[in-house]
């Protein structure tokens, strides 16, 4: 994914995102998934915008397995489809925004080897829609350690990174260290050389509100896990709810960095979220909140400026929460669960 020459057109590319996103899946959909078998769900997709990727998939993979590979397979496509239509400056912020992939991709190895899942459990979940070639992606799932992966990586974009936070992972036992080293190198990428044009306004405030969700997750993740880590080693530069000396304050006590979020300009969009974190105690569930408020935040921008990238960026959200969501009913039907269960786990805009 190089530099593509040309004037940025977003008006052209916006066109077609709003078609494309009249198409994505609405609450009575998901709701008429969750009264079907994972079979039957299958068949479904087969009417919609994944016809494609099922009729392709459909001799190979059966059940879940056709529906995650499909999923996977559609959300790659569109992003080349958006990427297809790019041009200019326009195309070079999208490839940067889409190496999240990548740092998707490098969490689910890590996580996989972590939790000693076998290979194909892993390979059912990459996204091959960022920079690292499937070459890499398929030799990286069949590794057998942390340390193996991290010296796969050792040459991209997380290299670096990655290889600094392996001491406090050895030391520690937990992932946190080098999860957070990955985001902190996608987002390092993403917020250099954004540019100062009007334009990119509210590109750049929407980048500011997702760092800043980011770092929420880190230091409640750091409240939670007891280690003495220090939060200013996972501080992501770039937000503006947080300042390093706010996460150091703020890590340690749940409750309190509960009220500072409540208390910010995030506070009604996020007040949802927080209240599941208060009652039920669910950092899933809150993280689920952040998502929701993040693609929230983004239309709201396009609004504001329609022919940004940041309707582009909404849509991108947005689709990422469909397949989720279909993802997570079909898991849900296999593992047994009713249909409150597996509707508590979705994010429905």
């Amino acid at each position: 994914m190089s530099s593509r020459s040309g004037s940025a057109n977003a008006e052209y590319v916006n066109a077609r995102v709003r078609s494309r996103r009249a198409g994505l899946y609405d609450e009575e959909s998901y709701r008429r998934l969750l009264r079907m078998s994972p079979a039957e769900i299958a068949r479904e997709m087969e009417e919609t915008t994944y016809e494609r990727e099922v009729n392709e998939l459909g001799s190979r993979f059966g059940g879940v397995d056709l529906i995650e590979y499909a999923l996977n397979r559609n959300l790659a496509r569109q992003f080349d489809d958006l990427l297809g239509w790019a041009e200019g400056g326009l195309y070079d912020l999208l490839v940067r925004y889409l190496r999240k992939f990548d740092a998707w991709n490098v969490k689910t190895l890590l996580r996989g080897v972590y939790a000693e899942a076998g290979a194909e459990d892993v390979r059912v979940d990459l996204i091959q829609a960022g920079e690292l070639d499937s070459t890499r992606l398929e030799r990286l799932a069949d590794a057998g350690t942390v340390e193996e992966i991290v010296e796969g990586l050792s040459d991209t974009l997380f290299g670096d990174a990655l290889a600094d936070a392996v001491e406090d992972y050895e030391e520690t036992g937990l992932l946190v260290p080098l999860e957070n080293a990955v985001d902190r190198a996608y987002y390092e990428l993403l917020t250099t050389n954004v540019g100062s044009s009007p334009e990119l306004a509210e590109y750049r405030r929407y980048l500011r509100a997702e760092i800043d969700f980011r770092n929420a997750i880190n230091a409640l993740r750091l409240a939670r896990s007891g280690t003495e880590l220090d939060p200013a080693e996972y501080f992501i530069d770039g937000g503006g709810l947080f300042s390093i000396r706010d996460v150091q304050r703020l890590a340690g006590d749940v409750n309190e960095l509960i009220a500072y979020i409540r208390d910010s300009t995030y506070g009604d969009d996020l007040s949802a979220a927080l209240d599941e974190l208060e009652s039920a105690d669910s950092l899933a569930g809150f993280e689920r909140g952040l998502e929701a408020a993040q693609v929230e935040y983004a239309d709201a921008l396009g609004t504001v400026f329609p022919l940004s990238v940041t309707p582009v960026i909404a849509f991108v959200l947005s689709k990422e929460r469909e397949v989720d969501n279909i993802r997570a009913i079909a898991r849900g039907k296999e593992a047994g669960l009713d249909a409150d269960e597996i509707e508590r786990e979705l994010v429905i805009l």
